[in-house]
């Protein structure tokens, strides 16, 4: 039987593989909530043990190797270093959610009740500077506290939207090091998380993880800067792309060819029923830089390279295919435009989908077991021909989803896998 690396590697070669190929948590946007990897814990009789969490702004957790077992997964993620908020992952400490779970968290996860009872986090856990996220005192995840200085135009300058990227330290260099050990001659399949890639992603444009963040950090400025300022961004996407691909050097002859996916982009193009610019803006403003990355990942490694965008993004396909991308996501198969059939259809021979496999909006929380199941056996059977298909949910699992829902996945890919 073929290892879950070989059926990875078929299904992003466009060839039919013995099974879909699983992934749940190799990423930050194909991950589960810490209280439902709980559950299902316990909806699998699996010992009683704190879930680590991984992803502090979205609060994801790690799932352990006895539920990966279960659930039959496919890919492990190697994540960046640093957290969101801007400290490492380790220093592990137990602490207790507001709504009672009890986490393994980094030992700089620190969050702060306010006033109202909201949880406030601070970059870098430095409360001498402003908190950087908060999570409502009903809430599961964080969200950004904008930080904006005032602007004055005539000081604008496009350097301090370069502050967080560089090329990478001793200490990264070390870090990636160990990594690479720990997957070398892995049976999975490998998902690399470098960071530092992404053109705009608007998660990370307020900088949660910087202390004083400069320059332009407001989401709504942002989006107005890519009409009003294009040579300020222009600026920034041409450095930083420069810095990525010095990083891709170093990072190649530390990791080789033992990743078979690069996380590059997470910056959304899509909403629910529309997009942020339109296909020329973005051919003028990201084509360009994606496509320098991509070039160089693809003359010098054999990584496919992994683009996420949530939302309508069907008229940008061809603009991604052109730009080097390998694998789309999350495939939002209920927002304008994404009819899975057609999808599959005009990009399937060109593009790796790498989720859609179950509507996160309306069917895993709030539909039956069996119309998960239903779903899911659907999807499976149109995205799989020909390879081409990584199975993920549409965007990650959220808290509160009934576990019922969440087994019914993974049934569903049972039955499907084992015909």
């Amino acid at each position: 039987m073929p290892s879950s690396k070989e059926r990875l590697k078929d299904s992003l070669n466009h060839k039919q593989p013995d099974k879909i190929p699983v992934d749940l948590g190799s990423t930050g946007v194909t991950g589960i909530h810490v209280l439902t990897i709980e559950r299902l814990r316990n909806f699998y009789g699996l010992e009683k043990r704190p879930v680590r969490l991984i992803e502090p702004y979205q609060m994801l957790g790690e799932i352990d190797t006895d539920l990966a077992e279960i659930l039959h997964l496919d890919v492990v993620g190697i994540l960046a270093p640093n957290t969101l908020f801007g400290f490492p992952n380790d220093g592990w400490q137990e602490y207790k959610t507001h709504w009672g779970q009890l986490l393994l968290v980094p030992g700089k996860f620190n969050p702060v009740k306010d006033e109202n009872g909201d949880f406030l986090i601070f970059a870098e856990d430095d409360k001498s500077s402003s908190p950087s996220g908060k999570m409502p005192k009903t809430g599961y995840f964080f969200d950004s506290i904008i930080r904006q200085e005032p602007i004055i135009e005539e000081r604008l300058n496009p350097e301090d939207n370069l502050e967080e990227f560089g090329l990478l330290t001793e200490k990264d260099l070390k870090y990636w090091m160990d990594q690479s050990k720990r997957i070398k001659n892995s049976e999975k399949g490998v998902m690399a998380n470098f960071g530092g890639t992404a053109l705009g992603d608007i998660a990370l444009v307020p900088a949660p993880f910087m202390r004083y963040p400069k320059g332009i950090r407001d989401i709504t400025e942002w989006y107005m800067t890519t009409l009003i300022r294009p040579d300020y961004v222009k600026y920034i996407f041409e450095k930083q792309t420069e810095i990525a691909v010095e990083n891709f050097k170093v990072l190649h002859k530390i990791v080789g060819n033992d990743i078979d996916a690069l996380f590059l982009c997470g910056t959304d193009f899509g909403t629910q029923n529309s997009s942020f610019c339109s296909p020329d803006t973005f051919a003028d403003l990201y084509l360009p830089w994606y496509k320098k990355m991509n070039d160089w990942i693809h003359e010098n490694t054999t990584w496919k390279t992994f683009k996420h965008s949530c939302g309508a993004v069907e008229p940008f396909m061809e603009s991604f295919i052109k730009a080097g991308f390998d694998i789309i996501n999350p495939v939002q198969i209920n927002a304008s435009g994404m009819d899975p059939k057609n999808l599959k259809k005009k990009y399937g021979d060109k593009l790796v989908f790498w989720g859609g496999g179950v509507d996160t909006q309306k069917v895993l929380p709030f539909g039956t077991p069996s119309d998960v199941e239903k779903q899911v056996l659907e999807l499976c059977e149109l995205f799989s021909k020909d390879g081409g298909f990584v199975f993920n949910t549409v965007h990650n699992i959220q808290a509160n989803v009934p576990v019922e829902n969440v087994a019914a996945i993974f049934k569903a890919l049972n039955k499907f896998n084992s015909n």
